[in-house]
């Protein structure tokens, strides 16, 4: 018996192209057997890196992000790599002869969802491979994410925000030769005092030991920002973000603020006697699901 599978848009076939996930089961957009899931990445590895362009998987006229990625991405390099179908940009990833130049070529014009089609289609081991190949170089105080470099975040975290054990796990994580990502804490309680007080401790062990890391306080970015402002040394601007404005909404912040954030530390380092190595200031995380979580996902 042939049994056929249809996909109405993007969406539904780049839900359905998914590996076995509990979050698009909730969302109610996961395949529904293994042959759909099957069919769906066949149908998406015919698809042409253009037409994904072409057809926004969140419309930019009532999203923030998606504009945002569609208005700056590169379309001088994606001109010649528009007619590339989403299979065989994966093959150009894993080619043995694809170097780490030519990824950082192409870099600028890969938006978010043509990295999430091809990501589909490949295996851990793939995914291992073609990573492996590119280098994103940031420096703040010291210089990260260089070749045979493992670098290692410190999350000194404390139930009641106790300075004192927050620099002894930090110091114990310093002996076993970790912390030179950041020196980055967790603050049981967002507020304006204790975000101050962490940073100014973390900033006191990282001067007495000379230590070449950069510290954070991974508050909400308008504490952290009012913390600044009081006198307390920021390194690193933390904040939670997602891929969509609703689902940024829901964390508070909004891609304007973001931006008056950066602008804001890089003038407060400015005023500091530090030897910064450079001007990534900058420290994002999200949760798996938050945008789901907040209804935010569609």
């Amino acid at each position: 018996m042939i049994e056929r599978f249809s996909f109405s848009d993007l969406r539904e076939l780049f839900a359905k192209a998914n590996e076995e996930k509990s979050g698009d089961q909730l969302a109610g957009l996961a395949a529904r057997s293994e042959r759909e899931r099957v069919a769906a990445k066949q149908k998406l590895a015919d698809l042409t890196l253009d037409e994904i362009v072409r057809q926004p998987l969140i419309d930019p006229d009532n999203d923030d992000v998606s504009r945002l990625l569609l208005d700056t991405f590169d379309r001088t390099t994606f001109d010649s790599l528009r007619s590339m179908t989403v299979g065989e940009f994966r093959e150009y990833l894993l080619d043995d002869d694809t170097t780490a130049v030519d990824l950082e070529g192409v870099q600028r014009a890969i938006i978010p969802e043509i990295a999430a089609a091809v990501t589909k289609l490949m295996s851990n081991k793939d995914l291992v491979l073609a990573a492996a190949r590119i280098r994103n170089v940031t420096r703040c105080r010291n210089t990260m994410g260089e070749r045979d470099v493992l670098g290692i975040r410190v999350q000194p975290n404390h139930p009641s925000d106790d300075i004192d054990g927050i620099l002894l796990a930090a110091f114990e994580g310093l002996l076993y030769g970790c912390g030179d990502a950041v020196l980055g804490v967790n603050p049981a309680t967002d507020s304006v005092e204790t975000v101050s007080r962490i940073l100014i401790a973390l900033q006191r062990l990282i001067d007495a030991y000379q230590i070449p890391t950069q510290a954070c306080c991974l508050a909400h970015i308008t504490t952290q920002l009012e913390a600044m402002r009081r006198g307390a040394p920021v390194d690193l601007l933390f904040q939670s973000i997602a891929g969509t404005q609703a689902a940024n909404a829901s964390f508070g912040i909004s891609l304007a603020m973001l931006t008056e954030g950066r602008e804001q530390v890089l003038d407060h380092h400015r005023g500091r006697d530090v030897p910064w190595k450079g001007d990534h200031v900058m420290y994002f995380e999200t949760g798996q699901g938050s945008a789901l979580s907040a209804e935010a996902h569609h």
